[in-house]
C-alpha cells in the first residue's frame, strides 16, 4: 500500500509551517486526499480506502491545534466513508473523494469573499484597525473596506517568534493600505489610537472562545479595557466540533529554537527553559462578533454553527480510525 509522494510532501510542509494559516492548511489537506485518490495504483475500493485512511492519519498528525485540518479531512473522508460502506466500487469511490475535496476547496475560497463582504460593513471610513498574525480572512475584511473607498490605516503587530506580521504588513501595503508595523508589546500603547481590532482564528470552541496565535488574548484584553470592538474573522470550518463533547483544545508547543537560535541557547545556563506555545485562548467575553461566511454572530452563537455544520460528526468515530 503506497501513499503518493505529494501526500508526504504536503504533510511535511504543514508540519514545518511552509504551509501556514488555517485556511491554507485545510485546503492543502483536502488537496492531498484528492491527489492520493487521483494517482492511486489501488486495484480495489478496499485498497483505496486503506490508502486514504493512511493519508488522513498522516495529515492529521502534523498540527494538533489547527482544527481546520481535521475538519477538512472529515469533510472529504465522511463522504468517502458513506460511499465505501454503501458498497461503492473503485471508480465511484475515487470520484466521490475527488469531488468532495474539490468542493471543500471551492467552499473555503468562497467563504473568504463572503467574510470580506460582511466584515467590511462593520468598518467605517477613517478607522484605524489593529491586527495580529497573518489571517487571510482578517486581511480580506480590511482590503474589502479599502476597495469600498474607506480610508483606513492598519496597525500590524510583528507576531513573534515567526514574524507573521511581516506577511500581513506587506500584503496590506501592496493593496495600497497605509500600515504601521509595531512590536507585539506595543499593542496596549497604541490601543488608544485604535478604533477596531480585526483578527483571525485557528479554532473556535462551542462556547465562543477563540484559539489563535499567541498574543491574541492580550490584544483582545487590552481592547476590552479600552472599550474597542474586537472582531474575529473565521470560516465555519474553524469551529471545533469536539468541544461540544467537553474536550479541551490542545495547545501546540513549538521548538524553543524558534525563540532563541540553537547556537545561542546552547551557551545559556542549563536551568533556563524556553517555552514556545503557538496559540492562546481568548475568552468569549473579550470578543464582540465573529464574522463567518454565514453571517456575523455573537460568540455565544458558536454552538449553533457547530450543530448546523457538524451535527453529523457525533454519530461516528473519525472516518480514518475504524
Amino acid at each position: 500500500m503506497a501513499l503518493v509522494k505529494e501526500v508526504y510532501e504536503i504533510a511535511e510542509k504543514i508540519k514545518n509551517m511552509e504551509i501556514r494559516g488555517a485556511g491554507k492548511i485545510a485546503r492543502s489537506a483536502a488537496l492531498a486526499l484528492q491527489i492520493q485518490a487521483e494517482k492511486s495504483k489501488a486495484k480495489t475500493a478496499d485498497e483505496l480506502w486503506k490508502e486514504l485512511k493512511e493519508a488522513a492519519k498522516l495529515l492529521h498528525s502534523t498540527r494538533p491545534t489547527a482544527v481546520s485540518l481535521p475538519n477538512a479531512l472529515r469533510y472529504v473522508m465522511y463522504r468517502g466513508k458513506i460511499a465505501y460502506q454503501g458498497g461503492a466500487d473503485l471508480e465511484q469511490l475515487k470520484f466521490i473523494v475527488i469531488n468532495a475535496a474539490k468542493e471543500f476547496i471551492h467552499n473555503s475560497e468562497k467563504a473568504i469573499e463572503r467574510i470580506a463582504e460582511f466584515g467590511a460593513k462593520r468598518i467605517e471610513d477613517g478607522d484605524i484597525i489593529m491586527t495580529h498574525c497573518h489571517s487571510k480572512a482578517a486581511i480580506s475584511v480590511m482590503k474589502k473596506a479599502w476597495e469600498e473607498g474607506k480610508e483606513i490605516k492598519v496597525i500590524v503587530t510583528e507576531t513573534r517568534p515567526k514574524w507573521q506580521g511581516k506577511l500581513t504588513a506587506k500584503e496590506l501595503a501592496e493593496a495600497g493600505i497605509p500600515v504601521i508595523y509595531v512590536v507585539d508589546s506595543a499593542a496596549r500603547h497604541y490601543m488608544k489610537m485604535t478604533d477596531k481590532v480585526v483578527m483571525g482564528a485557528d479554532s473556535i470552541t462551542a462556547n465562543g472562545a477563540v484559539i489563535n496565535k499567541i498574543g491574541t488574548a492580550l490584544i483582545a484584553l487590552t481592547a476590552k479595557e479600552h472599550r474597542i470592538w474586537v472582531m474575529i474573522a473565521a470560516e465555519t470550518y474553524k469551529f471545533h466540533p469536539e468541544t461540544m463533547l467537553g474536550q479541551l483544545v490542545e495547545i501546540e508547543m513549538r521548538d524553543p529554537y524558534e525563540v532563541i537560535p540553537k547556537e545561542e541557547l546552547e551557551t545559556w545556563p542549563k536551568n533556563i527553559e524556553v517555552w514556545n506555545p503557538a496559540f492562546d485562548v481568548t475568552p468569549p467575553e473579550y470578543v464582540d462578533v465573529i464574522i463567518t461566511e454565514k453571517g456575523v454572530i455573537p460568540p455565544y452563537a458558536a454552538i449553533d454553527i457547530l450543530k448546523e455544520e457538524f451535527g453529523w460528526a457525533f454519530k461516528y468515530t473519525e472516518p480514518w480510525e475504524d
